[in-house]
């Protein structure tokens, strides 16, 4: 036994760098999967002309889209969504579309509101400074940044009560219905692990996103030429 002790911690030793380095491509072959359903879930729906009013998809300088929130991971409570953010280029948001950043949502206060076992989130940042804001860290929706239900159907208003109030909206779609839905409550920030898996190396989400230096992943092709397609210039 003594003998066999040293052989197996040997083993072991042996092979944690492959098991790491397998746990590490599972990971980032969940990466390219969430950029991939963030390129599908938005084009669904920004096909749909009664979905987000396409006035107000001009004058957002960034989008974040989270794919399939399981609202069951709310009620026990921990668990976070996971998506993708693109922003208009330069610095005043104004230029193409950028390379996506890995973002994370958290918070159960909205769990209870939405009617769906998975829910798709999509968001409108319509603020600068919201939007720098959300690539320089963690932001409460409803504390740091103002936010609201998004207007929906190809004849609303951009000039909401809502949109003058609130620097972000947000929507839903949950077993096929698609709405407006409050995140008060609810924090946003970059995944930063997602990020270096993705791109290789540690990158500030507001150089992905802003620099116009960082190539888009080939995951995220989709997203960002359906935004290119759907909105291709900021009308401010």
């Amino acid at each position: 036994m003594r003998k066999l002790l040293p052989c197996l911690w040997s083993i072991l030793f042996a092979a944690a760098p492959i098991l790491s380095e397998a746990r590490s491509a599972s990971d980032e072959s969940k990466d390219d999967d969430r950029l991939r359903n963030c390129g599908t879930v938005l084009k669904e729906i920004l096909d749909v002309p009664d979905n987000i009013p396409h006035d107000l998809l001009d004058k957002a300088d960034c989008v974040v889209v989270f794919p399939s929130v399981l609202k069951a991971a709310f009620i026990v409570g921990g668990s976070y969504g996971r998506g993708a953010m693109s922003c208009r280029k330069g610095d005043h948001f104004r230029e193409p579309w950028g390379a996506p950043t890995m973002m994370a949502l958290e918070g159960d206060s909205f769990g209870l509101q939405i009617g769906g076992q998975a829910t798709d989130f999509v968001l409108l940042v319509m603020d600068e400074s919201d939007a720098r804001g959300i690539l320089a860290s963690k932001v409460k929706l409803g504390g740091d940044a103002s936010v609201a239900a998004g207007p929906v159907g190809r004849d609303a208003s951009a000039e909401t009560d809502a949109t003058l109030r609130s620097e972000i909206l947000s929507y839903s779609r949950a077993r096929g219905l698609f709405a407006g839905v409050s995140l008060e409550g609810s924090t946003i920030r970059p995944d930063n692990g997602d990020n270096r898996r993705i791109y290789g190396r540690k990158i500030p989400a507001r150089d992905i996103v802003l620099s116009g230096t960082v190539a888009v992943p080939p995951a995220a092709r989709q997203m960002i030429s359906t935004l290119d397609t759907k909105t291709p210039r900021h009308r401010p």
